[in-house]
């Protein structure tokens, strides 16, 4: 450790003899009668527990081995005067660039304990440290220098921390000295020359560019410091990625200066001159574009750095913090080997590192920052611990900090988690890049999140356009008299004697020169080669493309036995044996179930060489108990994965049950899809309508990513549908709001009514993963279906079948001179019409046609079965869910093409505010309504 300082963990350690005989007797009084114990010694018991001194210790010789007991209460007032400077220091701390925030010192000092100066020095440095630093002999001394580490521009909170390792590694870190090395000259030339080019870039476009919004990260400028930083340490450490995620304030600046877009391209974005003129010749720069593009500070980028270390800015709406699981997702893909072997994953945290910047007011207010840390410790979702940065301007929009939240810090939630918190002075950029190295190196050692909270201001409004002083001109008076960071450290270097005043004027010139050399060449090349459109790709403009998904018999026949093969030491628990294995007598009859298709495509997937990963809330077993992905021994709970044992596999499979959070684990597969685009990645709600709480993720991510940023993900979604008397929350999956959001080839929304068209669904998503004909998919699975014989497949199906737009209902429609009535439907409705007329005997007026895919609507494929049939008067298009609601509306644009002059008639749930009915009975009587109405005549 360096300086050889070593923390003392309790205050134990110092006593001997006759002392230690007291405090030990006053322990046991206290366990017995605490009232009778003096206070303060009850808080110490109460923060150290018994005061037995470990084996093979011994005492500090002339601690305090003559201090009689009546002068105690120093001793122990002082060990609670060291432990609150540890752990209330920050609050005293220089943190505040524009100190315009009251600090408290009241807990840290001496006379708050009723000590006094003579008092510190007749107490040896020994009480507060094992081994004292250099120049420290006594209480005083010590105290001082507490003071002075714990309340310089570095705030340190870490009390909280659980686990006694982590606490004294901080500790130590903080006090032996090596946490605030100083930087030598050349550090600190960079550093300077860093700040120069941060804050022209911002003074650049304020004044070539007037009123255009560029969310300025003036007021912080050593977050660049600080990513820099982080960027260094993982390059020393041979890492391959740095996934960071961000919002829009600082992120043209970060951009630029630490993901290495040039210059000339980012001037081009504001110049409306097409960026692609100036990628850097190398091919050093990776940066992805949609046909309808976004505004500037939305989009992202990859930079390689001639090491190999990818830094990785992710691509992102204004939804502020939704952002977060997105990097965490892409970060752990990063982490994982799918490909040598089967099985799980073969994870290494090492090889990829998450950097997640908020701010101040979103990371207080945005409940997805909860949803973040809750799992980041999981065994599914872990990354090895992230690095949080509260880019801290100290305000919202317009609103202070005082209406923004109910805590002193917006850092205040993370501590529920146990992780580290520090605060440093953003004017302070030495201090920045020691703390970025601190937080490197824990994560490193703990494999945690820790929260960096970088404490600045922001010096114009939340938009150039805005004029801050409307609505904080108090504020905003101390910012205009406020000197940059640059200008501070500038005259800093210069007293110091590593720069002259004349250096850094002519930095500062030479940095504006070169900027405008750039815009310079931007408008000669704009002039010359003008502007061109990006337009969507071919093979998103064709739609899908045709695949064989089809598995030979033989094959299927294989690996179902091999799904059921279990080690001879495992046992399952009874019944689910049973139901497991009627899987092989299931391939004989014909009764192949949903999820019994499903693992076989899974498994075939596998042996295609594609990974598989689905996650939702009861992904192992199922909601509903119909996958059993994982097997539970009924006596030692050991657990077995079946599909870790199909031979041929070239590929990991991993399931995870997820935390009961929504928005974050769809954003955390979404990232994870779009790092891995060859793994099949898949996420289930618990029941559909659960993922009403992730719409931004639909909205913002998964429907419009390829448009906007040119991000191509093959993420599935999986939603369990069907009206079934559950009540409002446990029916409809919304599937109304997919096909809303359903245009330009963005997606593919399903709602199979069979466990064959389903898995070769599945099978035609993984054909297409990696290629430019990807996309996402969103299926309505069902629920009472999912073992229904009318939804099972025969494994000819499976072996010689391919995926059905539109499923004909089987027994109908033999006499097409009868047919005057065609019923269209979709899911599970089309099982209860399917009820309705059995083997078809009396129905030879009726033809009912199933469409399995939404979107794209097969349009083409319902007219040319409609067609077949001359004398068809009527199409009613059929649905359980209100009228309202579910695909009615959608799909009667294209019905009434279709219908080509026949009558069309809606038959289903009049209109509702709610889903459903309530209660079970109603719903029998609503639904019983549905099924007669769409055969009355």
């Amino acid at each position: 450790m360096s300086n050889n300082v070593l923390t003392s963990s309790s205050p134990w350690s110092i006593f001997a003899g006759p002392n230690l005989g007291y405090v030990m007797e006053q322990y046991d009084l206290y366990q017995t009668s605490p009232e009778q114990v003096d206070p303060e010694l009850v808080a110490l018991f109460q923060q150290f527990g018994s005061p037995i001194v470990e084996e093979g210790y011994t005492a500090t010789e002339g601690v305090v081995a003559n201090v009689q007991p009546g002068n105690m209460s120093k001793i122990f007032a002082a060990v609670q005067l060291a432990d609150a400077i540890r752990s209330f220091g920050h609050l005293a701390a220089d943190i505040y660039p524009l100190k315009d925030r009251k600090l408290d010192t009241t807990k840290i000092e001496a006379s708050y304990y009723g000590l006094t100066e003579a008092d510190l020095v007749a107490i040896p440095a020994s009480l507060f440290f094992t081994v004292p630093p250099a120049n420290v002999s006594n209480g005083k001394q010590a105290v001082d220098f507490l003071r002075s580490i714990y309340t310089d521009k570095i705030g340190f909170e870490f009390s909280h921390v659980e686990d006694k390792n982590e606490r004294e590694w901080i500790q130590a870190k903080i006090e032996s000295g090596s946490l605030k090395q100083s930087l030598n000259t050349e550090e600190k030339k960079a550093i300077l020359e860093r700040l120069t080019r941060v804050e022209n870039f911002e003074k650049f476009i304020h004044k070539t560019f007037v009123g255009q919004k560029r969310f300025s990260i003036e007021g912080l400028d050593t977050l660049v410091i600080l990513l820099d930083e982080i960027v260094k340490m993982a390059e020393k450490q041979k890492m391959n990625q740095v996934q960071m995620g961000m919002a829009h304030r600082g992120r043209l600046n970060v951009l630029t200066h630490v993901v290495n877009k040039p210059y000339d391209m980012m001037f081009a974005d504001f110049a409306h001159v097409p960026n692609d003129y100036f990628f850097p010749e190398d091919g050093s720069l990776e940066i992805t574009k949609g046909w309808t593009g976004d505004v500037k500070y939305h989009m992202g980028a990859t930079y390689t750095h001639k090491s190999g270390l990818k830094v990785k800015l992710a691509y992102n709406p204004s939804h502020l913090e939704v952002v977060s699981p997105v990097v965490t997702g892409a970060t752990r893909a990063a982490q994982e080997d799918t490909t040598s072997k089967p099985g799980y994953p073969t994870y290494d945290p090492k090889k990829a590192l998450s950097v997640l910047v908020h701010g101040d007011a979103a990371f207080a207010g945005e409940g997805i920052v909860q949803e973040t840390f809750n799992y980041a410790n999981t065994k599914g979702f872990s990354t090895g611990g992230s690095i949080h940065i509260i880019s801290n301007n100290m305000i919202g929009f317009t609103t202070e900090h005082y209406d923004s939240r109910s805590t002193r810090y917006s850092s205040d939630l993370a501590k529920g988690y146990g992780i580290p918190v520090i605060h440093v002075n953003a004017d302070d950029p030495e201090a920045v890049a020691q703390v970025a190295r601190f937080a490197f190196e824990y994560r490193e050692i703990f494999g945690k999140d820790v929260l960096i909270d970088l404490i600045g201001y922001r010096r114009f409004g939340h938009n150039e356009t805005d004029d801050p002083t409307v609505t904080n001109p108090l504020t905003y008076l101390i910012v205009s008299k406020h000197p940059t960071v640059r200008a501070l450290y500038g005259e800093k270097l210069t007293s110091e004697g590593v720069v002259t005043s004349d250096e850094v004027k002519k930095l500062d010139a030479d940095v504006y020169a070169q900027m405008q050399a750039s815009y310079d060449h931007v408008k000669q090349v704009g002039e010359e080669k003008g502007h061109f459109e990006i337009s969507m790709p071919e093979e998103v403009k064709t739609g899908y493309p045709a695949v064989d998904t089809s598995v030979p018999k033989e094959d299927l026949l294989q690996i179902n036995n091999e799904l059921l093969a279990w080690p001879e030491t495992f046992e399952p628990q009874n019944k689910l044996a049973k139901i497991l294995n009627k899987r092989i007598e299931a391939v004989e009859t014909g009764k192949i179930d949903w999820g019994h298709a499903e693992t076989l495509a899974f498994a075939a997937t596998l042996r295609d060489g594609n990974p598989v990963r689905i996650t939702g809330q009861d992904a192992e077993r199922g909601t509903f108990s119909q996958r059993h992905l994982v097997l539970h021994d009924k006596t030692t709970g050991a657990e077995f994965v079946p599909l870790h044992n199909v031979s041929g596999s070239k590929a990991t499979f991993a399931v995870h049950n997820s935390p009961l959070t929504e928005t974050a684990i769809i954003g955390f597969e979404y990232g994870y899809n779009l790092e891995h685009n060859k793994a099949l990645t898949i996420w289930e709600g618990q029941f559909g309508d659960f993922a009403n709480m992730a719409q931004v993720m639909f909205d913002n991510f998964i429907s419009s990513s390829r448009s906007k940023w040119g991000q191509k993900s093959g993420l599935v979604i999986l939603l369990p549908t069907g009206m079934e008397g559950q009540g409002p929350e446990h029916s409809s999956a919304r599937i109304e709001r997919y096909l809303q959001s359903s245009a330009e080839n963005n997606w593919i929304v399903a709602n199979c009514s069979n466990a064959g068209n389903y898995f070769h669904l599945l099978r035609r998503q993984a054909k297409m993963l990696g290629t430019e004909a990807v996309r996402p998919l969103v299926v309505g699975t069902p629920k009472s279906l999912l073992r229904h014989p009318l939804a099972a497949a025969t494994i000819e199906d499976l072996s010689e079948g391919s995926f059905q737009e539109v499923i004909e209902q089987p027994g109908l429609g033999k006499n097409v001179k009868k047919v005057e009535r065609i019923l269209i439907g979709s899911g599970r409705v089309t099982i209860d019409l399917a009820e309705h007329v059995n083997d078809g005997e009396g129905f030879d007026d009726t033809h009912i046609l199933r469409v399995e895919q939404l979107y794209p609507f097969p349009s083409e494929k319902l007219s040319e079965i409609i067609s077949r049939y001359p004398n068809v008067k009527e199409i009613r298009w059929v649905q359980e869910e209100p009228k309202n609601q579910g695909p009615w509306k959608y799909a009667l644009e294209y019905l009434l093409e279709i219908a080509d002059g026949k009558k069309l008639k809606y038959v289903g749930r009049p209109e509702m505010a709610s889903t459903s009915e309530g209660d079970a009975h109603s719903h029998k009587v609503a639904q019983a309504k549905v099924i007669q109405d769409a055969f009355a005549k």
